[in-house]
């Protein structure tokens, strides 16, 4: 036996008593919160997946292909001609205001100059490579244009059935959601972009 501080008799064999440890929360309950703030964040400033609705990305996305988009790649990479981008719906596009964001590829790039003839786009007086293209598909109906500063023309892949650059015109990258990096579903078209 021995005397504790307050004077008391305790068996010395005995361990001592552990102070109670006061519970914050459950902790699944703790993870949950983390990992629904976590997904938040994540959707919020880093990745968002998408649904495509039309075929004015075919072949390269179908109908009911699922995208993922990397909204960082612009503040890291910058913007490039081919890039496959989402943006917000311009408020020049009244043809579906159904629809809030589209999905389109850049192909004029601030500063330049943009036209086409003979069924080709023409960036600079150049042709532009666009090997993304499906054969025989050719572009029309783009005005000689200078791109202003901010601003980018994009068009669909599947040039006769995109409502584009062409109609509505340029689209202000602020309206950039970010770069299509990856499709990931239906599983057997998984890609990365």
């Amino acid at each position: 036996m021995a005397v504790d501080e307050n004077d008391e008799m305790v068996d010395a064999s005995m361990p001592a008593p552990t102070p109670k440890r006061r519970r914050i929360g459950h902790p699944n309950l703790i993870a949950f919160a983390v990992s629904i703030t976590f997904a938040v964040l994540i959707r919020l400033f880093v990745f968002q997946s998408f649904y495509i609705p039309s075929g004015s990305m075919i072949p390269t996305l179908q109908v009911g292909d699922r995208i993922v988009v990397s909204k960082l790649s612009f503040a890291i990479q910058g913007v490039h001609e081919g890039d496959m981008v989402v943006f917000v719906r311009p408020p020049a596009d009244t043809v579906d205001p159904g629809i809030q964001d589209l999905v389109k590829r850049v192909i004029g790039l601030p500063g330049q100059t943009i036209s086409s003839a003979n069924g080709h786009v023409y960036i600079n007086g150049k042709l532009l490579s666009e090997p993304y293209l499906p054969p025989r598909d050719f572009t029309y109906h783009i005005k000689t244009q200078k791109i202003p500063p901010g601003d980018y023309f994009v068009m669909g892949d599947n040039r006769s059935d995109s409502y584009d650059s062409r109609y509505f015109g340029v689209v202000p990258g602020k309206l950039f959601v970010g770069k299509v990096v990856l499709r990931f579903y239906p599983l057997s078209r998984f890609a990365i972009l």
